[in-house]
């Protein structure tokens, strides 16, 4: 297996498991029937959610290292902070 290949099978894999995350909330979501419940287990997908996104981003910047000049990735990288950034306000 290439280290493309290993890369992109991470990236995914972790977007499974976030995934499967986020459909095992929304079944608690439904056991529990409580809003206080329901409202804990968001805010906690809350925090999960963007240390996913960041991760999978790290690991496709890793990915580009060596194909694109450095200025494309520091913007790629801005980019990334910049949506964290908004999605925390």
């Amino acid at each position: 297996m290439t280290e493309e290949a290993k890369i992109v099978a991470s990236m995914a894999l972790l977007r499974l498991l976030a995934g499967t995350i986020e459909v095992s909330a929304a079944l608690l979501m439904i056991k529990f029937a409580r809003i206080e419940t329901a409202f804990h287990i968001n805010a906690a997908l809350g925090l999960i959610g963007p240390s996913i996104f960041v991760l999978v981003s790290t690991l496709g910047l890793i990915g580009l290292a060596g194909k694109v000049s450095y200025a494309k990735l520091g913007l790629i990288a801005l980019g990334v902070l910049l949506i964290v950034i908004a999605a925390r306000k």
